[in-house]
């Protein structure tokens, strides 16, 4: 096996891939992504080497033995021992699919999409200076150019897109007008604590109700959830039966 293979020896200790690989995983992320070339493996395995040293190091000066050293061990079993024990107790639990499905039954109100608006705007500070852009865009400059020359919302270098919202996404003042005129017409300004809006909707999506397939794995994630939160629970009460709790 590649990760078997012997990469170095130190005093009789070996190094293996298996190693390497392990004290890659323990790193972040975007560390770890900047070992993963030949060069970056060697530099791995040489501050593994380096750490061996020490180890054997240690050994010889005897801090195997040494007190701090010694609670630093129990206290890092300790630890060891309380994660293990919780794991045991809460790995092996399991979703069938009939309480997925009998959840998504009972929920199926939970699982709906709500109607969206796609839709774009140009934001300004006074009535006037948007009552004049309207003017200019009935007579021929074009929405999104309109947006990017007076608008003052970052939305302006995408000619003003906001993109798809569900209601409770935006202000009362502008979803009031937005969810409620046609496609591709032009609001009149619509004031909000932002300033004055021109609102063009684009296109919508109809409220739609989620399959079980597309919500299954949120279901499972949940219930798993809320399946070990009563185990964990119902084994603290049983062990405290056992042994006595002071806060003090």
């Amino acid at each position: 096996m590649e990760n078997n293979k012997v990469l170095a020896k130190v005093g009789g200790r070996e190094i293996t891939q298996a190693d390497v690989n392990f004290f890659m995983q323990s790193l972040n992320p975007q560390t770890s992504a900047q070992f993963q070339s030949e060069a970056g493996q060697k530099q791995l395995l040489d501050e593994l080497i380096n750490q061996e040293l020490f180890y054997l190091d240690a050994l010889d000066n005897n801090m195997d033995k040494d007190e701090n050293y010694l609670k630093e061990v129990e206290r890092v079993k300790s630890t060891l021992l309380k994660q293990f024990a919780i794991s045991k107790v809460l790995n092996n639990l399991k979703v069938s699919d009939e309480e997925v499905e009998s959840f998504f039954n009972e929920n199926s109100a939970q699982f709906v999409n709500p109607k969206s608006i796609q839709a774009s705007h140009i934001l300004v500070e006074k009535e006037e200076e948007a009552e004049n852009i309207i003017k200019e865009i009935n007579d021929g400059l074009s929405f999104d150019d309109a947006a990017k020359k007076y608008s003052t919302c970052p939305s302006k270098e995408k000619g003003g897109d906001l993109g798809s919202f569900s209601r409770g996404q935006m202000v009362p003042e502008f979803e009031e007008v937005a969810f409620n005129m046609e496609h591709n017409t032009l609001s009149q300004p619509v004031k909000t604590q932002f300033g004055y809006h021109i609102i063009k909707v684009t296109g919508e999506t109809e409220e739609k109700s989620m399959t079980l397939e597309e919500v299954k794995p949120q279901i499972e994630k949940q219930l798993l959830g809320q399946k070990q939160q009563k185990v964990y629970l119902d084994n603290v009460a049983r062990i405290k039966e056992n042994h006595k709790v002071e806060t003090l």
